[in-house]
């Protein structure tokens, strides 16, 4: 059947098939509120700790410190989240993530807020966000039956783009309105949605198995099994240098906004809602096709495209060019993302799925505080425009790299 037939009731049901689920829908319908909220502070927090101190490195500093327990929490975690039921473990991560917001939104208020108030809560938000992941992460098979467990994962990936649309617009509208203060609160209060949506949910309960031998052989074996394998290390390279150099450079787009766009904390949002909608687009389309046939020749597409549309976003200095740019950054960097994620996924073992998909996880969230690091400092140096140049070539170079040396990638199926 041709992808350009006409498209049907049926086709459409199959693109929401997880919506079938009760419980799917508590947490999609959960799930977005809370995720406009955290959108809606990330885009007040990024443009505050920007007025605070005029330094592009401290967007840098905030990324940094948000991602930094990845790297110490996060393969550990995954244990827990085996040993806790994943329901209750999420209500923990989520209530204190909503605290947060809450103690961040209290300090502009009574005006005490400084720049490392923003950064020790960034850090204590990454502790947070590293217990969370893993649960977070294979919650989806207690919510939908196993054939819909790829449709639940990409809808969810599609809410996730949605609420980066949504929550950028906002968050500016009412920052722009009221100050960051309101920003911080909304989202702290969003976070009930979610909290109740898991309450609400009728799970079955599962006999949680004690694990045996020691945990860290059993990471060095999940390991062992990445270096061993061509495509594997491929995909896991990608992974990363797509989280330092082609997601790092975002933490930037508050400076972009005022030094090269000569706008305001609007301007911010909007550039990352556009990012939002081609992410969305990028998402659903995903979720409409659902092929499993030339993976490869797409993500070596998205590799390739992913870098042009950087490097036209540098040179554009008119919004509604950047705000296309970014929109096909979105695509592109989506598209990528969920064909190496599903390469990875058809590629594994069962009996290594769980130890080799936290490594995978790591590849990105632990990425992501170091590109987010480095893009600061290097920004901060040079220029914001140097600095997504800089990335758009990296990531060109990588792509035509692994066309030349490592055909295995686009002749995956």
């Amino acid at each position: 059947m041709s992808i350009f037939a006409r498209p049907t009731l049926s086709s459409a049901a199959g693109t929401f098939a997880a919506f079938r689920h009760r419980n799917y829908r508590l947490w999609l319908t959960g799930q977005l509120v809370s995720l406009v909220g955290t959108w809606m502070q990330n885009v007040a927090q990024g443009y505050l700790l920007y007025t605070l101190t005029g330094s592009v490195a401290y967007l840098g500093y905030v990324g940094f410190m948000s991602g930094l327990p990845s790297w110490l929490l996060m393969i550990y975690s995954g244990l827990i989240a085996d040993r806790v039921p994943r329901r209750t473990l999420l209500v923990i991560t989520q209530s204190a993530k909503m605290v947060l917001a809450f103690v961040l939104g209290a300090l502009v208020f009574f005006n005490w807020v400084q720049a490392w108030h923003v950064l020790g809560l960034a850090l204590l938000l990454g502790v947070a966000n590293a217990f969370e992941t893993p649960a977070r992460k294979s919650l989806a098979v207690d919510l939908v039956q196993r054939e819909d467990l790829t449709n639940a994962i990409t809808l969810s990936d599609a809410m996730f783009s949605l609420s980066a649309i949504i929550g950028p617009m906002v968050g500016a509208a009412v920052y722009a309105l009221t100050g960051p203060t309101w920003c911080f609160f909304l989202n702290g209060i969003s976070f009930t949605a979610v909290i109740a949506a898991l309450l609400m949910m009728r799970i079955q309960a599962t006999a949680i198995s004690p694990q045996r031998g020691a945990a860290s052989m059993a990471v060095v074996e999940g390991i062992r099994h990445v270096c061993s394998n061509r495509l594997m290390q491929t995909l896991f390279i990608s992974e990363l240098l797509i989280s330092i150099i082609g997601f790092g450079p975002m933490v930037l787009l508050p400076a972009w906004a005022v030094s090269v766009l000569h706008g305001d904390v609007t301007t911010n949002g909007l550039l990352i809602s556009a990012r939002g909608i081609g992410a969305v687009i990028a998402g659903l389309s995903i979720a409409a096709l659902a092929s499993r046939r030339h993976r490869g020749k797409v993500w070596m597409l998205g590799s390739l495209a992913l870098p042009l549309a950087m490097a036209a976003f540098t040179l554009s200095r008119h919004l509604p060019i950047s705000l296309l740019c970014l929109g096909l950054v979105g695509f592109s960097y989506v598209s990528l993302e969920t064909n190496n994620s599903a390469i990875v996924q058809s590629i594994v073992p069962d009996e290594l799925r769980g130890r080799v998909t936290g490594l995978y996880a790591l590849m990105y969230t632990g990425g992501e505080p170091l590109g987010s690091l480095a893009m600061g400092l290097l920004a901060g140096r040079t220029s914001e425009p140097f600095t997504f140049f800089v990335c758009s070539a990296g990531l060109m170079l990588f792509s035509l790299l692994i066309l030349l040396v490592r055909p295995e990638v686009r002749a995956v199926e």
